[in-house]
């Protein structure tokens, strides 16, 4: 498939995990991606993708500043002379550590400056051009932590909250613009964020157990969580706006329920 063929695209935390699937999945099917991150690993993305023969760049940035957003969306403009798709993915965890009464409003402040303030800073920014091109997609990477508590420290939990708000306050105040904004909501995927969780199963010997919460009873991939991302990005999903789309192999579809195993019968 060639959806994105000539597209000019962004993607933020391509440096590792979600973000590095996705532009990878872009540029395989012809985008022109701008891959940003704080890490230098984002430079490896793009060696990778221009290996494979697709086009990419990329620089490294923070995608909570203001300054740093509007540079990164100026420089699309510039190199591939326009944009039509922004992915805002960067994010932090704020550390696994994340009880409201264990955190701080400094720390609180920094997660909700990435993982927040960050994708309203692609959207004011990266909107306007993506209308010139007429029309085009947003997505935002939310979280399964931000639908409901259980799956994040609160900070994380909340700043996720918010960019689902986000994304549906964007869907409406972007009417008629021909720019459509929606979110993913990843559930338990094996990415640098995660790593630590991954290394201690494997090494405990538990792999069997990540997962288990969720129907599927295993964890999701980066590539996974890309082919929903790049979907949402491309004109097979024209008419989806200000969603929120769970990837969480269905550990969203339930509340917190004890399993009932079947009775044996008398014997």
């Amino acid at each position: 498939m060639n959806r994105f063929e000539g597209k000019s695209i962004i993607v933020t935390g391509a440096g590792s995990g979600i973000g590095r699937a996705s532009a990878k999945r872009f540029a395989a099917e012809g985008g022109k991606v701008l891959c940003a991150d704080k890490a230098a690993s984002v430079h490896e993305t793009v060696e990778a993708i221009t290996a494979d023969g697709g086009t990419a760049i990329g620089i490294e940035m923070d995608a909570g500043s203001e300054s740093d957003v509007k540079t990164l969306v100026e420089k699309a403009v510039a190199e591939f002379g326009g944009l039509d798709i922004a992915y805002a993915n960067a994010g932090i965890t704020g550390g696994l550590q994340g009880g409201l009464f264990d955190s701080d409003a400094e720390s609180w402040a920094e997660v909700l400056r990435v993982n927040l303030i960050g994708p309203f800073l692609m959207i004011k920014y990266a909107a306007p051009e993506i209308e010139k091109r007429g029309g085009g997609a947003i997505i935002c990477t939310a979280s399964v932590a931000g639908i409901r508590s259980g799956a994040g420290p609160s900070s994380y939990s909340a700043s996720k909250a918010g960019v689902i708000n986000l994304v549906q306050t964007a869907a409406q105040q972007m009417t008629g613009s021909g720019v459509r904004v929606n979110a993913v909501c990843p559930g338990l995927i094996e990415t640098g964020m995660t790593q630590r969780v991954f290394d201690y199963a494997r090494e405990a010997g538990k792999m069997d157990k990540v997962g288990q919460l969720n129907p599927m009873k295993r964890a999701g991939q980066p590539e996974e969580l890309a082919a929903v991302v790049t979907f949402l990005a491309s004109d097979d999903a024209s008419y989806l706006n200000g969603q929120a789309i769970a990837v969480d192999g269905g550990l969203s579809s339930s509340h917190p329920v004890t399993r009932q195993l079947p009775k044996q019968a008398a014997v």
